[in-house]
């Protein structure tokens, strides 16, 4: 299946770049199906990109489409596709393998390191935390549900995610969230902001939730907890929808 999966993945984005190798002045992105296969193609480019898909021939691709599309003979064996995909994906495991290992050894030297450092301090679980700004509001429980801000990092600086960017904070369950998050906002006080440093096995461990976020990293969130909802509002905005 991943076989099919990367080959189907690799027909898409490389149909459309062919197409702009040819023809990139006079791509349309107006209609809505003009849109929608832009961002077919820069999404299946991302996504191979993050595997190491640097060298896919776009032409020999379209060639592929225009022969089974034409209905020619292809060029090319089933057992010659099934080795070359087999290839393809061992090539792109090996990569994902090494930026996992990567991540993890300069993961626990970064976390090392700033354990040290003058104001952060280290939990029993591993978790850092740094103390940003201080406030005197109440602590979330578990059971509760809190509206933060946040914005989050890898170690190398890069901001994968942000609803600060956005302008819009979000609402989110104590308890349904990562390990190192449901711990780091039962520290705070509401009106607070922590700076959260949190090793893999309290993120996503071996797990990449995102292209954005490569398997084993430690992950680092600047948050604001800015009030705690109350369960009586929480009934009245969910009656709506139920």
């Amino acid at each position: 299946m991943k076989q099919h999966r990367l080959a189907a993945a690799v027909a898409l984005v490389s149909l459309v770049l062919a197409g702009c190798d040819a023809q990139t002045s006079s791509v349309e992105l107006k209609t809505p199906a003009q849109k929608a296969s832009y961002g077919i193609g820069l999404n299946m480019g991302k996504s191979l990109a993050q595997e190491g898909m640097d060298d896919l021939d776009s032409k020999a691709v379209a060639q592929g489409i225009e022969d089974a599309v034409g209905k020619k003979e292809q060029r090319l064996k089933d057992d010659e596709l099934v080795e070359a995909f087999t290839a393809l994906q061992k090539r792109a495991e090996e990569r994902l393998a090494k930026a996992s290992e990567e991540a993890s050894a300069s993961g626990k030297k970064f976390l090392e390191e700033n354990g040290k450092k003058a104001g952060v301090v280290t939990t029993a679980s591993g978790l850092q935390y740094e103390v940003v700004k201080k406030a005197d509001g109440p602590q979330p429980k578990p059971t509760d549900v809190v509206t933060v801000h946040y914005e989050g990092k890898l170690i190398d600086g890069k901001v994968f995610d942000s609803s600060v960017e956005r302008g819009s904070p979000i609402d989110l369950p104590v308890s349904g969230v990562i390990p190192g998050w449901v711990e780091g906002l039962q520290l705070m006080h509401v009106g607070e902001k922590y700076k959260l440093y949190i090793p893999a096995e309290l993120a996503y461990g071996a797990q990449s939730p995102s292209p954005l976020i490569p398997a084993n990293s430690v992950l680092v969130f600047d948050l604001e907890l800015l009030g705690i909802k109350d369960p009586a509002q929480q009934d009245a905005e969910q009656a709506p929808a139920q």
